[in-house]
C-alpha cells in the first residue's frame, strides 16, 4: 500500500522530563516510542517546532509516518502539533493523537475520530491549535481513579505494579492499532478492535 495522500502526524502525548516517563498520562509517548522503533527511527529534537521528532514507513514502500513528542507539557502540545502539520503539509484528517482516556477501563484502547476532549489538556490544546477536532484519537484506557483520588493526581502517578504486567502487551496493541488506522481507515480498525 502507498501513502498517495501524503505521510501521517502520530502525536504521542505526555510530557516531557524523567520524572513523567512511568506516568498513565505518558502513555502516548510510551505508544511513539514502540512505533519508532518498529519503523526503524529514532526520535531526534526537531530544528523548528519544540517537540521530538521521528520518520519512517510502514513496511517497504508503505505509508510514512511522521512521530512526535512535543515537549511544551500536556496544555500546550497543540503548538509543535500544528508547527510539524504545517511543515510537512499534513492536514487533520491525517492526524492521529495517542492520549490515555479516564473513561476507557484499563487494558481497551478505543479509536475515534472527532468529538469532545473530556477533560483531557493535551486534546483541547489540539483541538484548538488546529482549528478542528476532526482528528483520529487512539484513547487508551486507564479506568478511573481509586476511591476519592483526583483525577489530575492519578493521571500524573505511575501505573500500578499490577498494571504494569499488561501494559507492554497494551502499549504494543495501542501501536497496532495506529498502524491499522493507517492502513485499513478508522471503521474497519473500530470493527476490528473494539469488540474486547
Amino acid at each position: 500500500m502507498t501513502d498517495e495522500a501524503g505521510p501521517w502526524l502520530v502525536v504521542g502525548l505526555g510530557n516531557p522530563g524523567r520524572e513523567y516517563a512511568g506516568n498513565r498520562h505518558n502513555v502516548g509517548f510510551m505508544v511513539t516510542d514502540l512505533l519508532a522503533g518498529r519503523v526503524g527511527a529514532r526520535f531526534g529534537r526537531h530544528k523548528r517546532v519544540v517537540a521530538e521528532a521521528a520518520e519512517g514507513r510502514l513496511g517497504f514502500g508503505g505509508p510514512k509516518l511522521v512521530l512526535v513528542k512535543p515537549l511544551t507539557y500536556m496544555n500546550l502540545s497543540g503548538g509543535p502539533v500544528v508547527g510539524l502539520a504545517q511543515f510537512h503539509k499534513i492536514p487533520p484528517a491525517r492526524v492521529i493523537a495517542v492520549h490515555d482516556e479516564l473513561d476507557i477501563p484499563y487494558g481497551q484502547v478505543r479509536v475515534k475520530c472527532g468529538g469532545g476532549e473530556g477533560g483531557h489538556n493535551g486534546l483541547r490544546s489540539m483541538s484548538k491549535s488546529l482549528g478542528t477536532k476532526d482528528y483520529v484519537r487512539v484513547r487508551f484506557g486507564i479506568g478511573r481513579p481509586p476511591g476519592r483520588q483526583d483525577p489530575a493526581d492519578y493521571v500524573l502517578s505511575d501505573f500500578s505494579s499490577v498494571e504494569r504486567k499488561e501494559l507492554e502487551f497494551l502499549v504494543d496493541r495501542a501501536a497496532d492499532v495506529v498502524e491499522s488506522v493507517v492502513t485499513r481507515g478508522v471503521e474497519p480498525t473500530q470493527n476490528l478492535y473494539h469488540g474486547g
